[in-house]
């Protein structure tokens, strides 16, 4: 009897921990962006919906920004954020017939901290989750931070070292006085790869080479 009731706990602690599904509606114009994320990243874009979606819940930039919005109060950390039942409702804002649905999958704690959030935005768990992935992907540090840790999994420290020096560069030389990210900078490299055998690795390092 014990060891039953041991399987059945064991089965409904694997349940409880699997991972939720979310399909929030979003603007083609964000979900462009999410797809060229996970072309020149390699990365499903399931997982590039998740990764800026906990990294937003952990952004005290993102959530300052999502604040204005807040008709509930809503805690980070050790700061309260006072709601306005007052506040325009965000549920049906936004929409149009240029917009389209994509899916993504979140852990529980994940899931439970953006329905935290959907309680003080007043909005459903799924728009939550599409106002969140666009307040995070125009938040260029997380961009950037996402680029770089992909960038240092695929070349190695000398080889970052040196792109570094090769985005200053083309930074301080820019006529445009337009800042080059990360994520631009690795755009161009994978255009010039895409149509060729070349691995990433490989054209990192000649992309870099031509800059020496």
């Amino acid at each position: 009897m014990k060891r039953e009731e041991v399987v059945i706990n064991k089965k409904r602690a694997t349940r409880s921990d699997k991972k939720r599904d979310i399909k929030p509606t979003i603007s083609t114009d964000l979900k462009n962006c999410v797809y060229r994320l996970s072309y020149v990243t390699n990365t499903p874009v399931k997982d590039v919906v998740e990764t800026f979606c906990e990294k937003g819940l952990q952004s005290r930039i993102v959530i300052e920004y999502l604040s204005c919005y807040f008709r509930r109060d809503y805690q980070y950390l050790n700061t309260l954020y006072l709601g306005d039942p007052g506040r325009e409702s965000l549920q049906r804002k936004y929409q149009s017939n240029q917009n389209v649905r994509i899916s993504t999958r979140v852990n529980r704690d994940t899931y439970e901290e953006i329905r935290n959030l959907s309680d003080a935005l007043d909005v459903t768990p799924s728009k939550t989750t599409a106002l969140l992935l666009d307040a995070s992907i125009r938040n260029t540090n997380l961009i950037n931070a996402y680029v770089k840790t992909y960038l240092h999994q695929h070349i190695s420290n000398n080889r970052m070292k040196e792109l570094k020096e090769v985005l200053k560069y083309i930074n301080n030389n820019n006529p445009y006085n337009e800042e080059i990210s990360w994520f631009a900078l690795l755009s161009m490299i994978y255009e010039e790869l895409k149509d060729t055998a070349v691995t990433l690795k490989e054209g990192l390092h000649n992309w870099i080479e031509r800059f020496k």
